[in-house]
């Protein structure tokens, strides 16, 4: 099964970016930049800066890569899904929560972060602020690769749930708790996928197949993890602007 990728987005501790704003993308052990809804959104959303950390990340993810894909404004909602991938999932704003539980008896609770003691909020705010109907979900991913949100993308457009789709994975750095020998890179990477070509932005419109032992192949090369998703897809997408250029 096949679909089009009509954008990218990310947060890494390279930095943030989309695909046709981008000077460069990796997938690090480094501290990820500081989020501002007035740097990562076309318009000020005041509601984003009493987001968690967690939230916080996955949401810009998601604004990038509409952005991206030029979908990012809207007038009628939409029947378009979302489904993340997770290793971690919002346990650190979990454990944030019960450090004020802790505390006198839970006296002094703080509301504002048992609202988002759910791996799946974040999807719930993109899912308001830009018009999101589609199914929404999160999975939790021991692998490592967190390539699974993807595969089921893939399936939900191969069986006329949506037209379009989001889908990506979201972690924080790992928390000490977690017991992590190997943790995984934080960050986040959302991609916009459907089955219809835009021609008015045909650079965007870049094939990612799922083959049928669930490899993922972008254009004609097949990708083992995010990093490496990421960089075919703006190498060929660069490559293509190139093209139409000369």
């Amino acid at each position: 099964m096949k679909a089009l990728i009509h954008g990218i987005g990310w947060v890494a501790s390279s930095g943030f970016g989309r695909g046709g704003d981008h000077s460069g993308f990796s997938l690090g052990h480094g501290a990820l930049p500081r989020l501002r809804g007035r740097v990562i959104f076309a318009e000020p959303l005041k509601r984003f800066e009493r987001l968690d950390d967690f939230s916080r990340l996955g949401f810009s993810g998601i604004a990038l890569a509409l952005r991206d894909a030029g979908l990012d404004q809207w007038r009628a909602k939409r029947n378009i899904g979302t489904i993340a991938s997770t290793r971690y999932g919002c346990l650190t704003t979990d454990l944030a929560y019960f450090d004020t539980v802790i505390q006198d008896g839970g006296a002094f609770a703080r509301p504002n972060l048992f609202a988002y003691t759910l791996s799946s909020c974040f999807l719930g705010e993109a899912a308001i602020c830009f018009g999101l109907i589609g199914a929404s979900f999160v999975i939790n991913e021991y692998d490592s690769k967190r390539m699974g949100a993807i595969r089921y993308a893939l399936d939900s457009l191969d069986w006329g749930e949506c037209e379009t789709i989001i889908a990506g994975f979201c972690d924080l750095p790992a928390p000490e708790q977690a017991l992590e020998a190997e943790p995984v890179a934080p960050g986040t990477v959302f991609l916009v996928m459907g089955n219809g070509s835009d021609p008015s932005h045909p650079t965007r419109d870049i094939e990612v197949t799922m083959a049928a032992d669930g490899a993922i192949i972008i254009g004609t090369m097949p990708v083992a993890d995010w990093p490496e998703l990421v960089q075919v897809y703006l190498a060929m997408r660069d490559s293509i602007i190139s093209e139409n250029m000369s």
